[in-house]
């Protein structure tokens, strides 16, 4: 079979990969268990106030891979599962190479070296949860806190702005991976007459800014209330199917086409 007769076109949807970072206490894992019957797996011990299917707490990376291992191999009715938090996974993914390169410490092995051997441990998660996408047609959210860094452009000065709390090789990975990288936070008036007595609003936002780390592939508006439905919502629209085309040659003076933004 030639790779000619292999092209596709249209839409070919699969379950979504996301990853929510934000401040302390905005509602993180609660925005996650309200997603489409989800399970944690737990690399902190922070579920406590939350109804929802979690496995023990993972005391090692081993932990972390048997229960994405029993999830795509072992009968359950999950459609989500959730690793919360990243950042916690961190830790166990150091712990293991630490024990793999017989130090004490990441540190130890080398300026930087830790580091990059982690990411070996990185994308055996990644391709475990990748498995779970293709074999049981499971969604993926994963958690993160976040962090202040100091972030520069070619185009501008430096400013500081809102990233995962994760080492930047590793986080490049799992960002780069992920379909949606979200951030959650407080939305408040700056109007001074109108400050006081204010509620502040949960918010999630989607798109990149100079104070945070977000992106999206399913067109969704620069900001959100912090609701499992309103993400849900975008990347139903996202997995709409449409008829395959054959590909055509555009013509010589091509029209652009109107587009609408769904709100």
């Amino acid at each position: 079979m030639s790779l000619l007769s292999q092209i596709t076109c249209g839409k070919r949807p699969a379950p979504r990969r996301c990853m929510i970072h934000g401040v302390q206490g905005v509602g993180k894992s609660t925005w996650a268990a309200t997603s489409d019957h989800p399970v944690f797996i737990q690399t902190e011990d922070g579920l406590g106030e939350i109804d929802c299917a979690k496995f023990p707490v993972t005391r090692s990376f081993a932990d972390v891979m048997a229960a994405l291992t029993e999830l795509r191999s072992e009968p359950h009715d999950f459609r989500t599962v959730v690793v919360d938090s990243l950042d916690w996974l961190e830790r166990l993914i150091w712990q293991e190479v630490c024990v793999r390169k017989n130090v004490k410490n990441i540190e130890d092995i080398g300026f930087q070296k830790g580091y990059v051997f982690a990411l070996d441990e990185w994308r055996m998660v990644i391709d475990a949860l990748d498995a779970l996408r293709r074999d049981r047609g499971m969604a993926i959210v994963l958690i993160a806190h976040t962090k202040i860094e100091k972030f520069q452009t070619p185009e501008d000065s430096a400013f500081d702005r809102f990233s995962p709390r994760l080492h930047k090789l590793a986080a490049a990975v799992v960002m780069e991976w992920c379909d949606e990288v979200l951030f959650a936070t407080y939305s408040t008036t700056t109007d001074p007459k109108k400050v006081k007595n204010v509620e502040p609003v949960r918010v999630m936002r989607t798109s990149e800014g100079p104070t945070h780390v977000a992106k999206n592939r399913i067109k969704m508006p620069p900001e959100l209330p912090l609701e499992w439905a309103a993400y849900e919502y975008f990347a139903r629209e996202a997995h709409a199917p449409s008829a395959p085309s054959a590909p055509s040659v555009p013509s010589a003076n091509p029209l652009p086409s109107p587009t609408t933004v769904s709100a």
